[in-house]
């Protein structure tokens, strides 16, 4: 039997979207975060409900959407409302269970980057901000965050706090007056991360053939291992079928991410 071969990007697509629940209500991106959602829609997840930001909820997109407003969305949907709506009467409420994140940095606690690199007045880079990210991450029960697992991507503290993860500590979060549960994954293209008591993120999976020495390596804070490491199961042929056939057949997320 031949070996399976896959990017980077399919990799962490695919162990995202095991982190899905049947039944989650998920604030979806777009990107890799939404093949993410569709692969587990279309596999073990088959209740999920996906809500996008523009303020549609339980869409059943029937090609890619490229963006949060993208017409296809509206199709089949359950219901479609206003942005205002989406933000107070379901993120807020404590109706969204998971949030997909993004950005530039991860620090040790879980926070993100999306604003600058360098001083704020005068950086080295300006992306392209919150959007409605730093709410996701005050308010949805569960968030979770794919990244390739590279030193820059992971100082010990962010230059610009965008989104909080556990600022400082677990406590930190309950002082912020932030309900949501915060930053509960990293899935990189070495493994995953979760936070431990502290909400310091801990590598607790590796991927097959990674390594805990190139996740620290690739890591710039002291990063902690779990007592036990585990490994991912490997991907499979029919969910790399589903994302390389089925969502994205042009690759137009897949190429881009490796």
């Amino acid at each position: 039997m031949s070996e399976i071969k896959y990017s980077s990007a399919e990799l962490m697509i695919i162990n995202a979207a095991r982190l899905l629940r049947d039944g989650d209500v998920v604030f979806v991106g777009v990107g890799q975060p939404n093949l993410a959602c569709n692969l587990a829609k279309r596999t073990h997840a088959p209740n999920l409900v996906m809500i996008y930001e523009a303020g549609v909820i339980g869409a059943e997109p029937a090609r890619l959407p490229l963006s949060i407003g993208d017409p296809t969305l509206v199709s089949g949907a359950l219901s479609v409302v206003s942005m205002y709506d989406i933000f107070t009467n379901y993120l807020q409420r404590g109706n969204v269970d998971v949030g997909f994140m993004g950005g530039a940095q991860i620090d040790k606690y879980g926070n993100i980057n999306a604003t600058v690199i360098g001083g704020y007045d005068s950086p080295k880079v300006r992306l392209p901000g919150s959007g409605g990210s730093q709410e996701i991450a005050a308010w949805a029960n569960r968030c979770y965050i794919m990244t390739p697992h590279q030193k820059r991507r992971f100082p010990e503290k962010v230059e610009f706090m965008t989104s909080a993860g556990f600022i400082g500590g677990r406590g930190n979060r309950a002082k912020a007056g932030l309900r949501g549960g915060g930053m509960l994954a990293v899935v990189t293209d070495i493994g995953i991360m979760e936070p431990d008591e502290s909400g310091e993120m801990r590598l607790t999976q590796l991927h097959p053939g990674k390594t805990s020495d190139e996740a620290k390596a690739n890591t710039g804070w002291d990063l902690k291992t779990a007592s036990r490491v585990g490994t991912t199961d490997p991907v499979t042929s029919n969910e790399l079928r589903i994302v390389r056939d089925e969502l994205d057949p042009t690759g137009i997320y897949l190429k881009s991410g490796g």
